[in-house]
């Protein structure tokens, strides 16, 4: 998935038990409640919020994370959806899959396969807020 030089920094700290020191990326507000397990257990790839992460020498943001951006992907999951074993993949591409019919008719499929909720449900400000 990623070049070995990216691993080295993880490698040096467990040898030499010291901390990684990390640089906050996505800052998100306290009252902001996200899992990534869920959204990973639904089949959201890494990509569809943080980018190509496989081609940064070092992680930005791609993606604004703000309400606006989170409520769409809410109310429409089907379009970011993909088969639980591409979650991790950076260059997976629905086109992988030609029977699958498109995103649209892949991604309808998923949903009901992983059972995401409804747009009334995700889009309930509880879902989000603490």
């Amino acid at each position: 998935m990623f070049g070995s030089d990216v691993l080295a920094p993880i490698r040096e700290s467990y040898r030499g038990g010291q901390a990684i020191p990390w640089q906050r990326v996505h800052n998100l507000p306290g009252f902001v409640y996200f899992d990534h397990s869920i959204h990973v257990a639904k089949g959201v790839g890494c990509v569809s919020c943080h980018g190509r992460l496989d081609q940064m020498p070092l992680t930005w943001q791609t993606r604004s994370l703000l309400m606006e951006w989170c409520v769409n992907c809410h109310r429409h999951p089907e379009q970011n959806v993909r088969p639980a074993d591409e979650v991790f993949s950076m260059t997976w591409r629905v086109s992988d899959l030609p029977d699958a019919g498109g995103q649209a008719a892949l991604g309808q499929r998923l949903v009901q396969e992983y059972r995401i909720r409804d747009a009334g449900v995700l889009t309930s400000c509880s879902t989000c807020h603490r």
